[in-house]
């Protein structure tokens, strides 16, 4: 049996499928980056040759020159470590919390009927109008900008996780029920493990919510961090400042993003 199983990976059918699916993956990634290099490329031609006010957009070369700066003063990094601290902070609070309140919702019914109209009024409700509130309570300073990012992603966590609860095959639970598993048996041998791409799902979502919801926060009130770097960079006309703060915001969340989806990745290759 192990020797055909083994014949049967090692095919030159099978062994041509791989390098077909790793060559559309080289294919996607050299795309993305050809796609990335030209639109900087024509964002420095276009800033150079006036046909864009690079007094406004920057350009490439200028915000070179800015992340160069303020790596020599040492500026660079505490103000990314500041927003990379609040948004890890704010992510893990906010995916820990909703997965656990999405839990409480699916063990009582009653509960998620009770909650189900809360859930939708405070999901559409614009976070960035509860500010205010939050820095008189909190105060001023990162533990304000922490709530925002927890209240930004928790509600759609709650809302996404307990869709994919519910979402469960009935069969499998009725199966377990005539077996006489209790409900903690249920949600752990059942409804969490096929619910782990859902809540992978919501830490995607979460990646840039939680960004989300620290800058805004860094905007209303900081001292330190990418988003008073762009607010400070508006005020004293500094707009190399503003764009150089928003490119670095765009790929640290990319990191992020990249690495909630390996392990996606990771989880998907031990399935098989």
């Amino acid at each position: 049996m192990s020797v055909n199983k083994r014949h049967n990976n090692d095919s030159p059918e099978h062994l041509a499928y791989l390098n077909k699916i790793k060559q559309k993956e080289i294919a996607v990634r050299v795309s993305q980056i050809a796609i990335l290099l030209a639109f900087l490329a024509l964002w420095e031609l276009a800033a150079s040759l006036k046909w864009i006010d690079s007094f406004i957009t920057s350009q490439p070369t200028r915000i070179w020159n800015t992340i160069r700066n303020l790596y020599q003063t040492g500026e660079l990094y505490r103000h990314v470590f500041v927003t990379l601290y609040e948004t890890i902070i704010g992510f893990t609070l906010g995916t820990i919390t909703g997965t656990a309140i999405a839990i409480v919702l699916w063990w009582s019914d009653f509960a998620a009927k009770v909650a189900d109209p809360y859930l939708v009024v405070l999901n559409s409700l614009p976070k960035v109008a509860l500010g205010p509130i939050i820095i008189v309570w909190m105060g001023a300073g990162t533990a304000s900008i922490v709530t925002m990012a927890l209240l930004v992603s928790v509600i759609v966590t709650v809302i996404g996780v307990l869709n994919g609860f519910l979402d469960v095959s009935p069969d499998k639970i009725k199966l377990l029920k005539t077996f006489g598993a209790t409900k903690r048996q249920i949600l752990t041998k059942v409804v969490l493990p096929a619910s782990i791409p859902t809540i992978i799902s919501a830490l995607k979502i979460n990646v840039g919510m939680s960004w989300v919801g620290v800058i805004v926060g860094e905007f209303l009130v900081s001292k330190a961090g990418l988003g008073y770097l762009a607010v400070y960079g508006g005020q004293v006309f500094q707009l190399d400042l503003v764009m150089t703060s928003v490119i670095i915001m765009l790929v640290a969340a990319a990191l992020m993003y990249q690495g909630v989806a390996w392990l996606e990745k990771r989880y998907m290759k031990g399935r098989r």
